[in-house]
């Protein structure tokens, strides 16, 4: 494996607050090399929705890792992505990664943008983030002992965002990844009521896997206020199209990827799942 290097200029890290950017961050200012956070709270202020913004979020900027939220598959966000690629040309910035959806064919245009750039790229693809259950939409649900999306019996490669961030970094830091499509998945196809039964056995309590139609689900979603896109997008992954596992984190690190068991437990014991004050661990000592 390349040793890290700390000669690169400055990264831009868009969506450096959420699961993935977080995380590359942190390990870009670990590796000693010099960081901004494209969000609506850092400085300068980047905006998706405002490219009146991109300028000085880009100025001085050598790299880019390059996430949109909610999806990079919702409509209309193929342009605002070419738009950005454009952008960073006239800036002068020397590499994009792009956390891009294994799966997701509305994906691929955004990819492409970047693909004909004429910047230096990296796509970083994955679907599911072992992270949905204890920093995003799944949280509550996990909370509340009952897990409902209109899954069915699918199967996923869970993929921690831990690794998908280490895959990131190395590409934004180490020679060889130039022009790389890495597909990313954990270690075991898993379906949902497996993904209960490991948070359930890491919490010492019972959750539950409870499927629901599109319908019930689209309601859920604006209960929560979330966006509708979620039904299609989820009817979309989940017809099977990515069960099966990649080999992305192997060809990117030289590793194998973390398995959700793993991921349950380190979430489990951080606290973050327990409920009512009553901690995994004094649930597992009354069960005991």
């Amino acid at each position: 494996m390349a040793t890290h290097l700390t000669d690169n200029g400055t990264i831009l890290v868009i969506g450096g607050t959420g699961k993935t950017g977080r995380r590359v961050a942190e390990r870009l200012v670990e590796r000693g090399v010099p960081v901004r956070i494209g969000s609506r709270s850092g400085y300068p202020v980047f905006d998706w929705d405002d490219a009146s913004t991109w300028d000085a979020a880009l100025e001085g900027i050598e790299k880019a890792y390059v996430t949109y939220y909610p999806d990079l598959a919702f409509p209309g966000v193929s342009e605002l992505i070419a738009g950005f690629a454009r952008a960073a040309v006239v800036h002068g910035v020397k590499k994009i990664v792009l956390l891009s959806g294994r799966g997701e064919d509305g994906a691929l245009a955004s990819e492409e943008s970047v693909r004909q750039s004429g910047i230096a790229w990296t796509i970083v693809r994955c679907n599911w983030f072992n992270q949905n259950f204890n920093e995003s939409f799944f949280l509550g649900p996990v909370l509340d002992g009952a897990i409902s999306i209109p899954a069915g019996d699918a199967v996923e490669p869970f993929v921690d965002a831990g690794d998908i961030a280490d895959v990131a970094v190395a590409a934004l830091t180490e020679p060889g990844h130039d022009g790389q499509v890495y597909e990313l998945s954990g270690p075991r196809l898993l379906g949902f009521h497996e993904v209960a039964r490991e948070i359930s056995a890491a919490t010492g309590r019972n959750v539950v896997y409870s499927p629901v139609s599109a319908a019930e689900y689209e309601a859920i979603l604006a209960k929560e206020g979330l966006p509708r896109d979620f039904v299609d997008l989820f009817t979309l992954i989940l017809d099977g199209r990515n069960a099966s596992l990649a080999d992305g984190i192997q060809r990117a690190l030289g590793r194998e990827p973390k398995d959700f068991s793993e991921f349950a437990r380190e979430a489990a014991a951080s606290g973050i799942w327990d409920v009512a004050g009553e901690s995994t661990a004094s649930r597992r000592a009354s069960i005991i």
